[in-house]
């Protein structure tokens, strides 16, 4: 679904509406700045007070290391565990000294941790599926390939009541449709974000409140041409959700779950788009690059390719369109055939701490699962320092999180009274063929 390979966002700016953010195995050529002091501080950071984040085990600042016993999460371990992850989601130290919640998880638990980095939803899917499903214990799935796993029965149900501190993920995700079915839970949240609408605010005027400005032929005339776009079948959930609010007649209750009929408008406005769309992008670095060469100058974005552009000086500016956004949730996935299955739930329990997810979202770059990394995330840990990142990342805020669509992978169930009659991801993947070409 995506390929995001990113440092953690640059500090001192925020997006109007808010910022989520990309992924990262490497760290940028210089730390960010300090957030500006006025910024308002998360709410749990301001009841509990900061900790101190210097002295090193690892690096010039310590790794957070959960005080977690493990030993009582799954069973015994089973001495190895095997992963498919996105980039930047188990980290070792090897990349920034002061990111590694890999080697303190080997230590307290015995399992050896193998990764296998994959680039896309549908590689991960085949990966894990490879040898009937027990090659891999368990993946980061994006909301594109969970519902598939869990409709093939390629990954198993998890209870949240054997993984301690699940109740201190976003009450938002603990039951989010994308890893959870017929109240069946298929994972543990690790990370979240959305797609906003970037412009170039010096080409770009009056400043865009809605998608029309990429969807209306009206509005975009002066932007046909330099449209951007996001390359994915899942981009299509982002055209039915803008007609979701301009063609009520068409009755899409969600953008994920649309039948032929629906399916059929909202490919139609994709194909009189697509002569308008400059370049499509799949790598956050050619969006950043076709911003500032003026080969774009509107279209979906993540947010940390707003503040990469700002912290360059570039004129661009994001905002949450009046009819919402669509916007990303990964999950950790254990395979149904996993070998390790212990080491897997222990993984789970690990990752949603509040030292481990404070870690992940300041590396990578996105809102934690778990808002009690605020904690630290708002005392600016780690070599970038981005000092009240919650608020910048909106981690708290209703308001931001409530206008979020979040990916997950359409099946022909629409999940409702009308049955087995919607559009599955397969046939959302010929359409954007037909779109494309």
């Amino acid at each position: 679904m995506k390929t995001r390979h990113l440092a953690a966002a640059i500090a001192s700016l925020a997006l109007v509406a808010g910022a989520c953010g990309g992924g990262a195995t490497s760290a940028p050529s210089a730390p960010a700045s300090a957030a500006p002091a006025s910024a308002a501080p998360s709410a749990s950071a301001a009841a509990t007070p900061a900790p101190t984040l210097t002295g090193s085990t690892y690096g010039t600042i310590s790794p957070l290391k959960p005080a977690l016993d493990l030993a009582a999460v799954g069973g015994p371990g089973e001495g190895a565990l095997n992963l498919i992850i996105w980039a930047g989601y188990a980290e070792d130290g090897a990349n920034v000294t002061e990111y590694d919640w890999v080697r303190p998880f080997e230590e307290a638990t015995g399992c050896k941790v193998e990764t296998k980095v994959g680039n896309t939803s549908d590689e991960m899917v085949t990966l894990l599926r490879q040898g009937g499903g027990s090659v891999y214990d368990g993946v980061s799935a994006s909301g594109d390939a969970s519902n598939r796993l869990i409709a093939n029965g390629d990954v198993a149900a998890i209870d949240p009541a054997e993984i301690p501190g699940f109740g201190d993920v976003a009450p938002f995700l603990q039951d989010a449709p994308h890893y959870v079915v017929n109240g069946t839970h298929y994972g543990v949240p690790h990370g979240w974000g959305g797609n906003s609408l970037m412009y170039r605010t010096d080409i770009v005027a009056p400043a865009p409140t809605s998608w029309n400005v990429v969807f209306d032929p009206t509005a975009s005339a002066a932007y046909q041409g330099k449209i951007t776009a996001y390359d994915s079948p899942i981009y299509i959930a982002d055209a039915a959700l803008y007609l979701k609010a301009t063609n009520p007649s068409l009755g899409i209750t969600d953008p994920y779950e649309l039948t032929q009929e629906q399916l059929d408008a909202a490919v139609a406005l994709l194909k009189q788009q697509r002569p308008w769309v400059g370049k499509y992008w799949a790598l956050y670095s050619d969006e950043i690059d076709n911003f500032k060469s003026g080969a774009t100058v509107v279209g979906t974005t993540w947010p940390y390719q707003v503040n990469a552009l700002k912290g360059e000086g570039a004129s661009v500016e994001a905002v949450v369109p009046t009819e919402g956004m669509t916007g990303w949730a990964d999950t950790w996935m254990m395979s149904s055939k996993a070998q390790h299955p212990n080491c897997m739930k222990k993984w789970m329990a690990w990752m949603i701490t509040p030292e481990v997810q404070a870690q992940v979202a300041e590396n990578f770059g996105e809102a934690p699962a778990n808002p009690k990394a605020c904690r630290y995330l708002d005392a600016g840990y780690g070599p970038y320092t981005l000092k009240d990142f919650c608020t910048l990342y909106s981690v708290n805020d209703p308001a931001f999180y409530g206008k979020i669509a979040f990916w997950k992978t359409p099946l022909p169930d629409c999940g409702d009274s009308r049955g087995q009659t919607c559009t599955d991801y397969s046939v959302w993947t010929q359409k954007w063929t037909e779109i494309k070409g």
